[in-house]
């Protein structure tokens, strides 16, 4: 959710880089090995996550153990995990039998006595320790938060998207790979309560001063999702139809919460109708108050927005819309449906998760307030973006590509709606697209081929302008010879996208290419008014 990269520009008119925000110049070794995949890694699929983790607020410190159970896809004679070089590797268990490892930056290789078998299920058991590296703006740089709530109890949680996962437990730590089901322990001081990611299963006092708190995920989920919540905390539940509403907030805070989650209802008969229903009920919904402002933790959303509307008070879109509704609550939300059930593969297409949730802001505003304030809403995030880098990163060195993914991506999204130009298609697009790809993992490649297929329209170059280039299409009209002509620039190749003008008050619709045509209908380049509503390009009049 890094949005402070636009918030940055708005008020400061300079740029924040996140945790993992922009293409480098050159890679290193350390980026390879996170960002790629070798047989070390592709080998074996991860099954399950056992993890257990004991939190020392205290000390700064925690330890514990992750039992990793997964399928050898191919002959595994050494597999590749990884823990932050910081961390320290106490043992890792297979059979019984400690096995030899090696370290290099935060990868760690292991080797079994000898090659594992394709088919078999197997698990090793990873037992780690350490201070963890410290967030320094949490949620944009990646670390631990050890706070204290204004009563003076520890406030402990941790945000790792973009740093990666591996900075405070041992995983697979790439996006292609998720496990199914998962188990979260969590052993914290007794008078305090760990909250994370499904459903409570049980709770026990260990009579040294510390409970623990398990929880079990039955749905496949990211590294990045995975979290920690430690503190004073209060629960209250609610119902949307068959699904779980569950909140955890710091205990003077829970007047507070109770009246500000009532957005929650609302928002969820809107993303119900428009993207299809929730997508891990049995893992239920949560809102959980974090000591940053948010992310899209998968079934506990963390949420920091202080109990306020707009993103930390102000309006992204600077049209005053933002501030009819709480953006943590709505955007951190909407990922779950894009980023935590539609994940991409590699962190370079990371648009798939961004740019949905992104106009799934707009979404919610039609939903409540109509279509005009969707547009206007969308047409005024335009304000944030930068066009500096390309959207889509570089592929296999773990990087993203520019932030303009948030709001570049979403009015991108919105002129292909305006390209479909059939409103009832295009939900029906949304709904199916979640439908299809619900639970999986994707790229580019795949998202563009399906909505390609689906409209039956050539949408690849508009796809390719916004996301591999900077520059937003320009549509040119000169006036030559008497009459007006109009054509694209753009760098796609063949892009053609149809446009929405108003001449004379009336709406038309013209089919520009890169290629010269006559605009017969009037020769006033001044008449000429472009639907920048619905259309996020640039006009050129010569």
């Amino acid at each position: 959710m890094r949005l402070a990269y636009f918030l940055l520009f708005l008020v400061f008119a300079s740029f924040a880089e996140a945790q993992v925000l922009s293409n480098k110049e050159t890679y290193t070794r350390a980026d390879t090995l996170r960002g790629s995949l070798r047989a070390e890694r592709s080998n074996f699929d991860v099954l399950e996550y056992d993890l257990s983790v004991k939190v020392e607020p205290n000390k700064k410190f925690i330890s514990g153990n992750n039992k990793i159970r997964f399928k050898v896809l191919d002959s595994l004679p050494r597999m590749q995990l990884d823990l932050f070089a910081n961390m320290q590797v106490d043992s890792i268990i297979y059979k019984n039998q400690k096995l030899i490892f090696a370290r290099e930056y935060n990868a760690v290789f292991i080797d079994f006595p000898k090659a594992l078998n394709p088919g078999n299920i197997e698990e090793v058991n990873f037992y780690f320790s350490g201070k963890p590296k410290i967030a320094k703006n949490p949620p944009w740089d990646g670390g631990f938060i050890f706070n204290k709530d204004k009563n003076g109890k520890d406030w402990v949680s941790v945000a790792v998207q973009g740093t990666g996962a591996s900075l405070w437990y041992p995983n697979k730590d790439h996006q292609s790979d998720e496990p199914e089901t998962t188990e979260i322990h969590l052993i914290v001081p007794e008078n305090l309560m760990g909250v994370s990611n499904g459903r409570l299963t049980g709770e026990q006092n260990l009579k040294n001063g510390f409970k623990q708190f398990d929880w079990l995920v039955k749905n496949p989920i990211n590294n990045y999702n995975i979290i920690l919540n430690v503190g004073d905390y209060m629960h209250f539940s609610d119902q949307y139809k068959d699904l779980d509403l569950e909140y955890y907030v710091l205990s003077y805070n829970l007047e507070a919460a109770k009246k500000q989650f009532e957005q929650v209802k609302p928002m969820m008969a809107c993303f119900y109708e428009k993207f299809g229903p929730y997508p891990f009920p049995e893992d239920s919904y949560k809102l959980v108050e974090s000591p940053h402002l948010g992310m899209e933790h998968q079934s506990a959303v963390a949420y920091g927005n202080a109990f306020k509307n707009g993103y930390m008070g102000r309006d992204l879109s600077g049209t005053g819309i933002g501030l009819r509704w709480d953006f943590i609550i709505i955007h951190e939300s909407a990922h779950e449906w894009f980023g935590n059930s539609i994940t991409a593969s590699d962190i370079a297409d990371m648009w798939i998760h961004e740019s949905f949730t992104a106009y799934s802001e707009a979404v919610f505003v039609e939903c409540q307030w109509g279509k005009e304030d969707g547009l206007a809403y969308t047409r005024g995030t335009r304000r944030g973006i930068a066009n500096d880098i390309p959207i889509i990163g570089d592929y296999g060195v773990n990087s993203e590509g520019s932030g303009d993914m948030y709001y570049k991506g979403a009015n991108m999204l919105n002129n292909i709606r305006s390209v479909i130009n059939d409103d009832a298609k295009w939900w029906q697009l949304l709904k199916d697209f979640h439908t299809e790809f619900k639970h999986q993992i994707t790229n580019t490649k795949e998202v563009v081929n399906f909505f390609e297929s689906r409209t039956q329209a050539e949408l690849t170059p508009i796809f390719n302008q916004y996301l591999r280039y900077t520059q937003v299409p320009q549509i040119v009209f000169r006036k030559e010879n008497g009459k007006i002509q109009y054509r694209w620039e753009a760098k796609a190749e063949n892009f053609e996208m149809p446009l929405d003008l108003k001449l004379y008050g009336k709406q038309k619709r013209i089919y520009p290419t890169k290629e010269w045509q006559i605009l017969a209908s009037t020769t006033d380049l001044e008449k000429i008014e472009v639907d920048l509503d619905r259309f996020y390009v640039e006009v050129k009049k010569n």
